[in-house]
């Protein structure tokens, strides 16, 4: 039986990942108490005590946390932002990889993806390797979700009695256009210019949605909407990510994937302008359902085991 170790496991993430695990028989949980789990010493020994440790973390915790490793058998899944885009960590986002049961052989680092940047990957980098986007285009997008992604103090501030006559209505964030997302966008999607991206939360607790508009010209090779709907229907046809062209009745719900794990992609349009979506939740596909899932692919589970989809 494996021992798994979920640091910072009072978080948002956190708490999703352990209600996902506390009743499975194939692994036993390593518990910390609310005075253990704040001190150093008592995390770096279940740290190492554990085959598989989750990180649910602030960056430069997380970042901590793995510096503590000395047991190099001890396989470390991280929710935090710190390696996305580094060297010696796997991108763990298993629908991108034709293989990533040989991936996850090969590997013990493994970084889960941005609740935003998963919708946009998801999107874009299957048309980029199959050729048929230009890995040149100037993107612009729009990501709407619910405010459990800014974490116990966004949530707090959403919930309270009194809160500010703002939340009501839906809140663009990081004007700065500096995303902490951006990043790993550029690098594991194969874009070359960074996009333009216009994150949105609204007054809802979870669920999103990444919306693509795409114009012909960043097509190549003449190709068209019904190349990119089948492109999607190749890459994704598993019961995690799926092409889906559902609506409704002309509409398209932010919310319409919330307390799910799964992700569905999109495509609309016509000749010239084209849309491309994904759906899913911001705290499932877009966080701790990822986590579950990879660890399913470490255990040699079923991909798909206390998952909600």
């Amino acid at each position: 039986m494996k021992k798994v170790f979920i640091d910072g496991k009072e978080g948002t993430t956190g708490l999703r990942i352990y209600d996902r695990l506390k009743d499975r028989k194939d692994i036993e949980l390593i518990l910390l108490s609310d005075s253990d789990r704040k001190s150093y010493d008592c995390r770096k020994k279940a740290i190492n005590s554990s085959d598989i440790t989750i990180l649910c973390l602030p960056d430069s915790i997380a970042m901590e946390s793995v510096s503590m490793v000395e047991n190099d058998k001890t396989i470390i899944i991280d929710c935090s932002t710190a390696h996305r885009t580094e060297q010696g960590w796997v991108y763990a986002f298993p629908e991108l990889y034709k293989d990533f049961e040989s991936v996850v052989k090969r590997n013990k680092r493994f970084a889960v993806p941005g609740c935003h940047a998963s919708g946009v990957i998801a999107l874009v980098k299957p048309l980029i390797d199959s050729g048929i986007l230009d890995r040149n285009a100037l993107l612009t997008i729009t990501s709407i979700t619910g405010y459990s992604g800014g974490g116990k103090k966004m949530i707090a501030e959403y919930e309270a009695e009194n809160r500010c006559s703002l939340f009501d209505f839906p809140r663009q964030y990081a004007i700065s256009t500096n995303h902490k997302h951006l990043k790993e966008i550029v690098k594991i999607s194969g874009l070359t210019n960074t996009p333009n991206f216009m994150p949105i939360v609204g007054d809802f607790y979870s669920g999103m949605q990444v919306v693509i508009p795409i114009f012909s010209t960043y097509l190549k090779n003449n190709k068209g909407l019904n190349d990119i709907i089948a492109e999607y229907k190749k890459q994704y046809n598993n019961e995690i990510v799926f092409y889906s062209e559902e609506n409704e009745n002309g509409f398209l719900s932010s919310g319409i994937m919330a307390n799910k794990d799964s992700m569905s992609i999109s495509a609309f349009g016509g000749e010239d302008r084209i849309l491309l979506c994904a759906r899913y939740d911001n705290l499932g596909k877009g966080a701790s359902g990822s986590a579950v899932e990879c660890l399913n692919y470490i255990l040699k589970e079923d991909k798909a085991k206390d998952l909600v989809l």
